[in-house]
């Protein structure tokens, strides 16, 4: 099967010795250098043109909100890969391209919109899911990244709270 793959570097890559790494450490695992997207990623419009395309997207130390525009783009976060401590690349494929994909995956990263009150953290316990991201809404919500393992619990402690899971945008 073909791949397609996309290194999406939002930064400066002159002298990033982070971009050199992610390109050659993408190089060595397919074969061959990925396409680099230093704009504006549309992740939905990448898939409509390169179904099979492959995604690596890189999380910054104290970054937040990278995997919002992944919602609604049946976009799957299969695998994570660091280059540094300060920065590693998720990455992400078409949801229909990852059918049997990471069988042996123990985190899930489940997306959730949630009122964040302290109640809602105490009840949500490290042993079913931990806060990966979050990003506010102009709605006054806050959009939320968890990774954990059991998806039913995590959805019924989060409803019991009153807020309201979005979907599991990933395995790994």
């Amino acid at each position: 099967m073909s791949r397609f793959p996309i290194l999406y570097w939002p930064r400066s890559t002159k002298s990033d010795t982070e971009y050199q790494t992610a390109r050659k450490l993408i190089n060595s695992a397919i074969g061959e250098m990925p396409n680099v997207i230093t704009g504006d990623l549309n992740v939905a419009d990448v898939f409509a043109e390169h179904p099979d395309a492959v995604i690596y997207y890189p999380v910054f130390y104290g970054s937040t909100g990278w995997w919002g525009e992944l919602l609604g783009g049946n976009a799957i976060v299969t695998e994570k890969i660091i280059i540094s401590p300060e920065c590693q690349l998720m990455v992400i494929e078409h949801a229909k391209n990852t059918h049997g994909h990471k069988t042996g995956a123990t985190h899930q990263l489940f997306a959730a919109e949630i009122y964040p009150t302290s109640g809602f953290f105490k009840k949500m316990s490290s042993e079913i899911a931990t806060v990966a991201d979050m990003l506010a809404t102009d709605a006054g919500t806050i959009l939320a990244l968890f990774a954990g393992r059991d998806k039913n619990r995590f959805v019924n402690i989060l409803e019991s709270t009153g807020n309201s899971y979005l979907g599991c945008i990933g395995r790994y």
